[in-house]
C-alpha cells in the first residue's frame, strides 16, 4: 500500500534546505526502502566512483552524501552542446535524517553501474526511554 507523501514521517529529508549543493547540476535521485532488518538507499550517481563520493553521519544522526569531481566531458573548441540532462557533472550533496533505531557503526555502501547503494542495519533492541524521573527533595 502506498503512503501519502505528506503523511510519511521521513519526508523531512526531501525538503531539507541543504539537500542539494548550490553548485549542483546533479539531482542524485533517491529510493529509500526498508526490510525488517535494514534501511536501503539507492541513489543515482552516474559518472561517480567510490573515490569521488563521501558518506558521513553527524551527531544528529543525519547521513550526508557528497559527491564531487564527476565525469568530465571533452572540452574541445569545436564542440557545441545542445543539451546536458544526464547529470554526473559538478558536485551534489544529499542529507537524510536517519531513524533512531539504526546501527550507524554498521553502515555499508557500494557503487555499481552508476548507482550508490547504502545499507543501514536496524537495531532491533529497543532503546531505553530518554524520559527519566527526577526525584524532588525538600532540600537541595
Amino acid at each position: 500500500m502506498a503512503r501519502s507523501f505528506f503523511g510519511d514521517p521521513f519526508n523531512r529529508f526531501v525538503w531539507s534546505p541543504q539537500m542539494f549543493h548550490e553548485r549542483s547540476s546533479s539531482t542524485a535521485l533517491l529510493d529509500w526502502f526498508e526490510s525488517p532488518n535494514a534501511h536501503f538507499f539507492k541513489i543515482n550517481v552516474p559518472g561517480y566512483n567510490k573515490d569521488s563520493i563521501k558518506l558521513e553521519v553527524d551527531e544528529d544522526n543525519v547521513l550526508h552524501i557528497k559527491g564531487g569531481g564527476g565525469k568530465e566531458e571533452p572540452h574541445a573548441k569545436d564542440i557545441i552542446w545542445h543539451a546536458a540532462e544526464r547529470g554526473g557533472k559538478g558536485d551534489f550533496h544529499r542529507q537524510i535524517e536517519l531513524p533512531e533505531n539504526v546501527k550507524v557503526d554498521q553502515i555499508k555502501a557500494q557503487v555499481e553501474n552508476g548507482v550508490l547503494t547504502i545499507v543501514v542495519a536496524k537495531d532491533n533492541n529497543p532503546k531505553p526511554s530518554k524520559v527519566r524521573t527526577i526525584n524532588i527533595s525538600s532540600k537541595l
